[in-house]
């Protein structure tokens, strides 16, 4: 990790490389690659490698729909979530695709509710964590993810292009996120299908919708973008789509939501949901 790394960020990732490290002792790497390949072997054809980048490239704008079970910043967000009921009611209401919290320390979450929202949907999903190694690639490919998150904050640039390449020759998608022009160019560097844009600050966890609409005019053509975090307004999803952003990553209002099959479908719009059904 960078030196200068953001104090919120630095501490997650910290806490990530010590939980990570407890993992690697209890089963190491050469017998998680063996389980996971293994893994993706078993899969039937058309079960392995589904793709994010082409599930949000068609309009309009798509969501994909976060399960997390708390965040730093907000606490606790659903009692007693059920991942199959949550992926279940997103699938319904619209979501192009998914993004499964697994961190553990401050949001909660697992490769198991990884797993069992495989096990309940066939729409591709993200693997939502702090990867900082290897490790955590051959994890999410386990567990069922077709996608993983790189976050460019959390990585020297060695790191990212190492991580985002092995990503490649496991058909894991990689969705690289930044928040700064600094961490754009570190982005761009690797040619990433799907880009990420956080609106939260990760220094801070603070938010700023206009993060999206500065940095997406920077953006290189073809490439899908996503907006992420403070996303709650149908006239925000407009507004983005009309800068060229492919999709946002929603998860905290939809799991507050009392009915999140129906908040994602007033959030998306119904054309969105059913273009997707």
């Amino acid at each position: 990790m960078s030196a200068h790394a953001p104090t919120v960020l630095g501490r997650i990732v910290e806490s990530t490389r010590l939980e990570l490290r407890q993992r690697q002792r209890a089963e190491p790497l050469e017998a998680l690659r063996e389980r996971a390949l293994a893994a993706r072997a078993g899969r039937a054809r058309g079960e392995v490698g589904r793709s994010l980048a082409d599930a949000i490239a068609r309009p309009p704008i798509a969501v994909i729909a976060e399960f997390k079970r708390r965040s730093p910043s907000a606490g606790q967000l659903r009692e007693g979530a059920q991942v199959e009921e949550i992926v279940r009611a997103y699938e319904l209401g619209g979501a192009r695709a998914l993004s499964v919290l697994t961190e553990a320390s401050h949001f909660d979450g697992s490769l198991d509710d990884l797993r069992r929202a495989r096990a309940s949907s066939t729409l591709p999903i993200l693997r939502k964590d702090f990867i900082v190694d290897p490790y955590q690639l051959y994890e999410a490919l386990a567990a069922g993810a077709d996608a993983v998150l790189l976050i460019a904050a959390a990585l020297v640039q060695h790191e990212l292009e190492s991580l985002h390449r092995l990503a490649g020759e496991l058909s894991l998608e990689a969705l690289v996120e930044v928040h700064d022009g600094r961490e754009l160019q570190a982005a761009m560097s690797v040619q990433p299908a799907v880009l990420g844009i956080n609106n939260r600050d990760l220094r801070d966890f603070s938010v700023e919708l206009g993060r999206t609409e500065r940095l997406v005019r920077e953006v290189p053509a073809g490439v899908r973008v996503v907006s992420e975090s403070g996303i709650r307004e149908p006239e925000q999803l407009v507004r983005l789509e009309a800068l060229g952003v492919d999709a946002v990553l929603v998860g905290e209002s939809l799991m507050r939501a009392s009915d999140p099959r129906a908040a994602l479908r007033a959030l998306a719009g119904e054309g969105a949901a059913s273009s997707s059904a």
